[in-house]
């Protein structure tokens, strides 16, 4: 299944520069690791050693933010990677 994955900015050092890849999978963990295969490096800084996602990055599929790794992802569907703004 092929996902269209929209980078954020601080990952696209990652990604040669491009804001948009694609990856394939039917859930969220799979198409990650499927970045994982063409951009080395690329899960680990979304997921952490315990398999969550990262408190600064935030998931959605279309419209619909996941944080469960296992959630379906449909053959088309965007998988965008946002972010997080934090500060003190």
């Amino acid at each position: 299944m092929s996902v269209r994955v929209v980078v954020p900015g601080q990952l696209r050092g990652y990604t040669r520069g491009r804001p948009e890849v694609q990856a394939e999978g039917a859930t969220v963990d799979a198409v990650l690791w499927d970045l994982d295969r063409q951009f080395p490096g690329f899960r680990f800084r979304v997921i952490d050693e315990q398999d969550r996602v990262r408190r600064h990055i935030l998931l959605f599929v279309g419209e619909e933010r996941r944080e469960d790794l296992h959630s379906p992802v449909p053959d088309g569907a965007a998988l965008q990677l946002v972010g997080a703004l934090s500060g003190g």
